[in-house]
């Protein structure tokens, strides 16, 4: 039990900092909020995190490092799989942020999280997101542009830009599309992952208007 403890801990701290954070954002929430929400004294806060960035950080870093393993694990199975196809490329970096936003366990609250992320300006969190996830991005970027060659590398970025807000728009589900009654979670979640591929494919093999 001695054992189990700190992880039940930091692991409640998350959960409510996640939830606060969704709420009210980074800069609306105070520690002594996440501390009430997590019933932890402050000290706990400041042994597992050291200070509210880390905590911030670390709200991303339980999230993304799984997805991240997930999108790159897809993709290296797409490119070996369905060579010179775009779609299996593209499946392999939306269907794992959509599920993670179906998540039971808090993938709604995480959703508005990195929403805050886009409308507030943090400069030290979009570091930490680019320092660690950014190589996720760059490889999906080779991958395609290896399936749709003659693409400039600017131009292949900004559809790539696209594609991540159309999907974080469909992670949040609040689009006119919503889920048919009798329909479950994953046949909905599925149709979504299906319509945005085929939508991004034709977008991002649209023939470049790119200056010669």
């Amino acid at each position: 039990m001695t054992a189990s403890a700190p992880f039940s801990t930091k692991d409640r701290i998350l959960g409510a900092a996640e939830e606060l954070f969704a709420q009210y954002g980074f800069s609306g929430t105070s520690l002594r909020q996440v501390t009430s929400r997590a019933d932890v004294n402050i000290a706990a806060v400041n042994y597992h995190f050291g200070s509210k960035e880390n905590l911030v950080n670390e709200v991303f870093r339980r999230r993304m490092d799984e997805m991240s393993e997930k999108r790159l694990s897809l993709l290296k199975s797409a490119v070996e799989r369905h060579p010179g196809e775009l779609e299996p490329i593209l499946a392999a970096f939306v269907e794992p942020a959509l599920a993670m936003a179906q998540d039971r366990h808090g993938g709604a609250s995480f959703v508005r999280v990195i929403a805050r992320a886009y409308a507030e300006k943090n400069d030290a969190l979009r570091k930490f997101l680019s320092d660690h996830y950014g190589h996720v991005l760059r490889d999906f970027a080779k991958a395609i542009a290896a399936v749709v060659p003659g693409l400039s590398k600017e131009t292949l970025y900004w559809r790539l830009d696209f594609l991540s807000g159309a999907l974080t728009y469909a992670m949040s589900d609040f689009g006119l599309i919503k889920r048919p009654a009798g329909a479950s979670d994953h046949s909905h979640r599925a149709r979504a992952a299906r319509e945005l591929i085929r939508f991004a494919a034709a977008g991002i093999q649209c023939p470049s208007t790119d200056p010669a």
